[in-house]
């Protein structure tokens, strides 16, 4: 069992957009997933047309395989699940806080939930908190979505610097660019250079278009609905780069 994570200390990169395809793209090469969605606002659930768990409370004794596990919806596509989020998660540093070996407790929770799937993918929120030192530490690969833009570039470079202070592995960090204009002369400079300076960044690049934001309306992949489309074929193209990635390690 695989863990891939989709993190940006910032927001508004992409981050669910590309967990949302990711995850079609390896139920529709046969993969068993399980997709978390770690964020409060619940938007990867909601693409899936799965409800918030509005019974499930953030408190101690729920942070075990069978609380997680009973929060589990089968999504329309067989082999995808989905645990949603809730507005409870907020609380989730809080109760990380409280237990021993704090900055491992995700780990060991996705190891007894994985025991179902192939491949876990979580959905985080944009900080740096207790939750995103659990993520990174139970993250075989984290993806991150960098617009091609100085402060993202600024927010990457914060990113690298955090995993070299706390002596995690920067080997798991995956960037791609996320949202971009290829009209923009600032982004195409950005795009030509930061992958001199982070050789791991992948080589496919979502553009910034209105068929990615219909997602919202569809409730569903752009892979799902739109899959001859420009974005879509994109998205087919990244997915396809992070399998090979995940291959390799």
């Amino acid at each position: 069992m695989k863990v891939i994570s989709s993190y940006s200390i910032k927001g508004g990169v992409g981050k669910t957009a590309v967990s949302v395809n990711l995850a079609y793209a390896l139920q529709q090469a046969g993969k068993r997933i399980l997709l978390v969605d770690l964020d409060p606002q619940g938007a990867a659930a909601f693409f899936f047309r799965v409800s918030p768990a509005e019974k499930f409370k953030m408190k101690l004794d729920d942070l075990t395989d069978a609380g997680l596990r009973q929060n589990i919806r089968e999504s329309d596509y067989p082999g995808l699940d989905i645990l949603p989020s809730n507005l409870a998660y907020r609380n989730f540093d809080l109760v990380l806080d409280r237990l021993r070996k704090s900055r491992k407790q995700l780990r060991w929770l996705l190891d007894e939930l994985g025991t179902d799937y192939d491949c876990i993918i979580l959905d985080c929120p944009p900080n740096i908190t207790l939750l995103s030192e659990n993520v990174f530490r139970a993250s075989n690969l984290i993806l991150v979505p960098v617009i091609p833009t100085t402060l993202s570039e600024r927010t990457l470079e914060q990113l690298f610097e955090f995993f070299a202070e706390m002596e995690l592995p920067a080997r798991i960090l995956v960037p791609f660019f996320s949202m971009a204009q290829t009209r923009n002369r600032i982004h195409q400079e950005t795009i030509a250079h930061l992958p001199e300076r982070y050789p791991m960044f992948l080589k496919t690049v979502i553009p910034f278009t209105v068929e990615i934001e219909k997602m919202g309306l569809h409730r569903m992949p752009v892979l799902a609905y739109a899959a001859k489309l420009p974005a879509a074929q994109a998205y087919r193209a990244l997915c396809e780069e992070i399998q090979e990635r995940w291959s390799v390690n």
